[in-house]
């Protein structure tokens, strides 16, 4: 019962954390802080969602899957974030 708990604070924080990156998507001005905000929140409601998945799985293969998954997001994120920006950043120049 104390793992559902835990399990339910801890999905609940990551959505949490999933539409505050969302609302910084909508409301920030320029393209670099959209994408900070996004990244950022997403990062840390990914990692809260995993967290609260672990006591649920049923061996320790499945709970490697999940940090692989998380470590593959936070990887490919890191990669493309900056990547988008300086794409943009010459595209609003242009403008």
């Amino acid at each position: 019962m104390l793992a559902n708990g835990f399990t339910i604070v801890a999905v609940l924080a990551g959505l949490v954390f999933f539409v505050a990156g969302t609302a910084g998507l909508l409301r920030f001005p320029d393209t670099s802080s959209r994408l900070h905000a996004l990244t950022k929140a997403d990062h840390l409601g990914l990692g809260l969602i995993v967290l609260g998945l672990l006591p649920q799985v049923g061996g320790v293969g499945e709970a490697a899957r999940l940090l692989a998954i998380w470590a593959l997001v936070m990887l490919s994120s890191a990669a493309v974030g900056p990547m988008i920006a300086r794409l943009t950043r010459g595209q609003e120049g242009a403008e």
